[in-house]
């Protein structure tokens, strides 16, 4: 984990490296603390290890657990279905999945990322 004790923390669960660490350092700088992970079984795992994680920013296209999975593994489970997921994937052609709080397209811009963390961040 990396960011600012006693800040709101966010799993950033993303496949492709240099995104993922280009976004965790941009969301750091923002005063956020901010979960890593590199697929959905190993997001699934820090979730349920930090349940009182804030918010979710969740790949689509990723091995191991892809983000649908990760989706109804968290709705199914009581103690974590609470927590906002806001899906940031460049699948620009299909519907946003069921029960995201957000759907954001790649590229994403830093101003969209950031008004959709306000808009759904849990205090």
């Amino acid at each position: 984990m990396s960011g600012v004790s006693g800040a709101k923390t966010i799993l950033l669960v993303e496949d492709d490296q240099a995104i993922r660490e280009t976004m965790a350092a941009l969301l750091v700088d923002e005063g956020f603390a901010v979960e890593q992970a590199k697929n959905g079984a190993e997001g699934l795992e820090r979730l349920r290890a930090r349940p009182e994680t804030s918010l979710v920013l969740l790949d689509l296209w990723m091995p191991v657990m892809n983000g649908w999975q990760m989706l109804e593994a968290i709705f199914a489970d009581a103690q974590l279905r609470a927590i906002p997921i806001v899906v940031i994937s460049a699948a620009g052609d299909l519907p946003p999945p069921a029960g995201a709080a957000a759907y954001l397209r790649k590229p994403v811009r830093l101003d969209a990322l950031l008004e959709a963390i306000e808009n759904h961040c849990r205090r």
